[in-house]
């Protein structure tokens, strides 16, 4: 799996955490919509879909830019990822 790296996201929001695999080759941007929208159909519209949403890592506490692609970030397997609307 080459093209995809194993996070953790956690989702303070909802008291949950997921293990995930995100593809390297799409924009951070993309991949916070996605998350917005899977998460919105897991929790039963508990968790609001929102395009201020953030995701930011738990150890270096860096924001990511939605306009950057996962590759080019220090999103590595094992980072953990949180989600913020």
């Amino acid at each position: 799996m080459d093209n995809k790296v194993l996070v953790k996201l956690v989702v303070p929001e909802i008291e949950q955490s997921y293990d995930l695999y995100l593809p390297i080759n799409k924009k951070i941007g993309n991949i916070i919509f996605l998350l917005n929208k899977a998460l919105n159909e897991l929790t039963n519209n508990i968790f609001p879909i929102s395009e201020y949403s953030l995701l930011y890592n738990i150890d270096t506490s860096e924001i990511y830019s939605p306009n950057m692609l996962v590759a080019n970030t220090n999103i590595r397997n094992g980072t953990q990822l949180v989600i913020i609307s």
